[in-house]
């Protein structure tokens, strides 16, 4: 009779709406695009969501007329309906390894690793009709720079920003390089190795002092990458030196500003378990570590984060999760991460919906997110995939159960969040009493015991500590 009093009175509580809690979301990822080869294969880069509401992206390898091998860049329609907008053919570039931007004029304007004239790369621009112009055939002789691995970016005065993996004037530690949509080239910075950072594979982001920062792969004080600084009048500066420890190490991908105005990114290795980092960098130099990754919840993330619209980050790791294969490597995840460093991870990839992520996500205008991976599929050439993120479920308890004179409370619960557990022996008292200390949610549902002793009812709630 004791305990069915007690959990009828705590269902009654819930439905009264007494109880202040967000359950973990749910999430669903669907495969829209498993490429073949014919219409592109290992897609490298990223997505964009474009004016017309379609996205567009790259493939690396694959194409039209297959075996070509030279890459492809795509259209596809938010319900996955695929087609091919254009096919490389080396003398014009190949192999793009980046996504696209969409300009201000509408076209899209992108990078390719190797082809063009010297096979060390183009800068190219493609019409929403097909149309490629070849704009900048880059060399790994003289300053230019070569094989860029990373995007494009307009700035403030239209012209287009981006790195050069290798090449430039100091050794072949790569570039920074500007572009104007007629053609011109212009080369802004050589980096110089050790101290100056070297191996530039992120795309830059313009800070909101309009100077723009970047990531080096290597080099830098400790040889474990760096980030740096450009200004607005060309003066550049390393702001940090990796150490491969906590901090990180050899960062792959970009930086992203934070509506607090810090920088967020990742480091490809480094960190407490040595399988890369989530770091927050504020202006003043001071970098402070957020996650370790650990494998089983991701490894190796090669992308930079994105803001999402709830205020966190959004992120990819290129192995770990829940799933390996035959060497025991991981297929990738999909994370989320708070600005105090809480991860979830969304996804681990097995292959069958996709593996090894290379890029970032992107969040379409109808709140999922959209992404690639570089192999797996049906057909092992990569995928394109929507993630979606279900509103949080109604604030409800598990179970309540009675043993001798002890009761255990579950609850759904999200990880991370502090909750804590109130009771009383009368609703008309207005003061609520602690059940022990608060709890921080380690697992998707948590439990706590209370001794019931001689009450003959007992009413609890739970509630979220800010």
């Amino acid at each position: 009779m004791k305990s069915a009093r007690i959990l009828s009175v705590v269902s009654g509580f819930l439905a009264g709406g007494l109880v202040a809690y967000h359950a973990a979301a749910g999430v669903t990822l669907t495969t829209l695009v498993s490429f073949n080869s014919t219409n592109g294969s290992y897609p490298s880069g990223g997505l964009i969501q474009a004016n017309d509401g379609n996205f567009y992206g790259t493939t690396t390898f694959g194409g039209p007329g297959a075996p070509a091998t030279n890459g492809t860049v795509f259209e596809m329609t938010p319900s996955g309906a695929l087609s091919n907008l254009f096919g490389f053919s080396f003398t014009n570039g190949a192999a793009p390894r980046a996504g696209l931007v969409q300009g201000a004029d509408g076209s899209f304007y992108g990078t390719t690793y190797n082809g063009g004239t010297n096979n060390a790369g183009t800068l190219f621009q493609l019409g929403t009709n097909g149309s490629l112009t070849t704009l900048v055939h880059l060399s790994f002789a003289g300053n230019s720079g070569a094989y860029p691995i990373a995007g494009l970016i307009q700035g403030a005065d239209g012209n287009f920003y981006g790195t050069a993996a290798i090449g430039g004037t100091n050794g072949g530690y790569g570039t920074i390089f500007e572009l104007a949509t007629n053609g011109t080239f212009s080369s802004l910075h050589s980096f110089s190795g050790t101290n100056g950072g070297a191996s530039p594979y992120a795309p830059l982001t313009r800070g909101s002092d309009g100077s723009f920062y970047g990531t080096t792969y290597g080099g830098g004080t400790n040889g474990y990458g760096a980030i740096f600084q450009l200004t607005t009048n060309g003066a550049f500066n390393v702001r940090y030196s990796f150490t491969g420890t906590n901090d990180g190490g050899n960062p792959y991908g970009g930086l992203v500003q934070g509506t607090d105005g810090n920088f967020y990114g990742t480091t490809f290795f480094g960190g407490t378990n040595g399988f890369g980092a989530v770091f927050r960098f504020a202006t003043n130099g001071t970098l402070t570590p957020l996650v370790s990754f650990g494998n089983t919840n991701g490894a190796n993330p090669q992308a930079g984060l994105l803001p999402g619209a709830d205020g966190n980050f959004y992120g990819t790791t290129w192995s770990g999760g829940a799933y390996t294969n035959d060497t025991g490597v991981g297929y990738g995840t999909v994370f989320e991460v708070t600005t105090n460093g809480m991860l979830t991870t969304l996804v681990s990839f097995d292959s069958t919906n996709g593996a090894f992520p290379e890029a970032g996500l992107v969040q379409g205008r109808d709140g999922n997110f959209y992404g690639t991976t570089s192999q797996g599929g049906t057909n092992g050439y990569g995928t394109v995939f929507r993630l979606s993120v279900a509103p949080p479920q109604p604030p409800h308890f598990v179970s309540v159960a009675a043993t001798g004179g002890t009761l255990t409370l579950t609850w759904c619960a999200t990880t991370g969040q502090v909750c804590q557990m109130l009771y009383q022996t009368n609703l008309n008292q207005a003061a609520w009493n602690n059940l022990n200390n608060a709890i921080t949610a380690t697992n998707p549902t948590m439990t706590t015991m209370d001794t019931i002793g001689p009450d003959r009812q007992r009413f609890y709630r739970i509630v979220l500590v800010p």
